[in-house]
């Protein structure tokens, strides 16, 4: 299996909810998110309960909007650097082979000098997780700097609420999500708003379609094997120990098509502008994008970004309207909508179920701890057991008795 990872059979594997937080590190909550391995989470009764609880969910809470507040700063960005209207760089595997050093170098130097502790990842574990995360990292970027040469931010924001989706199928297809008629319903409605919302485009441009569904497939495989190889036993990355090890390998991808599409038309380009503080400041916000990316991941959960990312994508839709003069027709909005509907009742219907286990596994807890601190509520059947095989392998172990000798007639 890829990864080396061992997942427990089906009959053994509990589904997971989007929402639900599993990383090595405290597991953390979003509002409204019942810890689902930890029957302590579902107590509220006593302050002592209720304070952490709260703690919980105003770390994941800051988690989403660190994050919501760095994704949509790099996108807006990278949309003005790559807009022939405004910056006029229009060479997204440029800009992303960029942001790659920028973080690989950053992310060494704060290795290298100790700031940060290493992680002592094997050869093996390097070659078989994190070269293909790096490469999917790689495409991920360069898909979706080049769509945005084509498509508006608000009509590529549309696009990626089909990311629950992919991930969905992607995480099923690793066995770490689990399969259900109900969910798939869920997804088609996701996927046919969204295809309402396509066809409801003024600006559609097929190439940049595609570049963005290319790039929703590969970012879903990336975050699922993100989340994998966090929660593998005796793997523990920070933010800076991840791109320490993936930034150089998703340069190294990305070198590749840079070299044979770009190079040549770049340096013989006399109207680029390298501006050094529009390209310092824009990597600068892309490295602590990819922190936080990596952050909410491992603090919770492949689905957590994108679910949470609905909002964003929300704000970011309007603020694009606003600032690039987009235009928005009625039938994007109302498509956008129903995809919307469609994720919430998603994430509503797991959040049930995932109470439902939480309350379950609590009462097993309870039941079994008042059986151990109670030694008169123990089974009689083990002590009656212990004893039967006790006995009969005392008189296993006994000697049959004999008759006493008869003596001999003279």
């Amino acid at each position: 299996m890829l990864l080396g990872t061992q997942l427990p059979p089906k009959s053994d594997r509990r589904e997971h909810h989007p929402l639900q937080l599993q990383t090595f590190a405290d597991e953390t909550l979003l509002p409204g998110v019942v810890e689902e391995h930890s029957s302590a989470a579902m107590k509220t009764d006593t302050p002592a309960t209720t304070t952490p609880l709260l703690l919980r969910i105003m770390l994941s809470a800051s988690y989403v909007a660190i994050w919501i507040a760095l994704s949509g700063t790099v996108i807006l960005y990278n949309k003005w650097i790559l807009s022939p209207a405004h910056f006029g760089f229009s060479y997204p595997i440029s800009l992303t082979l960029w942001h790659m050093a920028f973080s690989s170098v950053l992310a060494f130097a704060l290795v290298r000098s100790g700031v940060v502790p290493s992680a002592n990842m094997s050869r093996e574990t390097y070659v078989k997780a994190i070269v293909p995360i790096g490469a999917l990292f790689a495409g991920t970027l360069w898909l979706s700097n080049a769509a945005y040469l084509y498509l508006s931010v608000s009509f590529i924001q549309m696009l990626k609420a089909l990311m629950p989706v992919a991930v969905f199928g992607v995480g099923c297809g690793f066995g770490v999500e689990s399969f259900s008629m109900t969910t798939l319903f869920n997804m088609l409605i996701v996927t046919l708003g969204v295809a309402i919302a396509s066809y409801g485009e003024l600006n559609f441009v097929l190439i940049g379609v595609l570049l963005q569904l290319t790039a929703v497939i590969t970012e879903s495989s990336r975050l699922t094997l993100v989340q994998i190889l966090l929660q593998r036993k005796g793997t523990r990355l920070n933010p800076i120990t991840t791109l320490y090890y993936i930034a150089p390998c998703s340069f190294a991808f990305l070198a590749v098509p840079w070299a044979l599409l770009e190079a040549r038309p770049l340096l013989a380009d006399p109207t680029v502008n390298f501006n050094a503080a529009v390209f310092v400041s824009n990597a600068a916000a892309a490295f602590a994008l990819n922190m936080a990316v990596f952050l909410l991941v491992g603090k919770t959960s492949a689905l957590t970004m994108n679910i949470a990312g609905v909002i964003k994508d929300w704000m970011l839709i309007a603020l694009s309207s606003l600032l690039f003069h987009a235009p928005i027709s009625r039938l994007n909005l109302g498509g956008y909508l129903i995809a919307f509907g469609g994720v919430c009742w998603y994430n509503y219907s797991k959040l049930q179920g995932m109470k439902a286990n939480s309350k379950s596994d609590a009462a097993k807890a309870e039941a079994a701890k008042a059986a151990a601190e109670d030694p008169e509520t123990l089974p009689l059947k083990l002590d009656s057991s212990l004893t039967s095989k006790v006995s009969e392998t005392n008189l296993r172990q006994m000697p049959l008795s004999r008759s006493p000798p008869q003596a001999e007639k003279p």
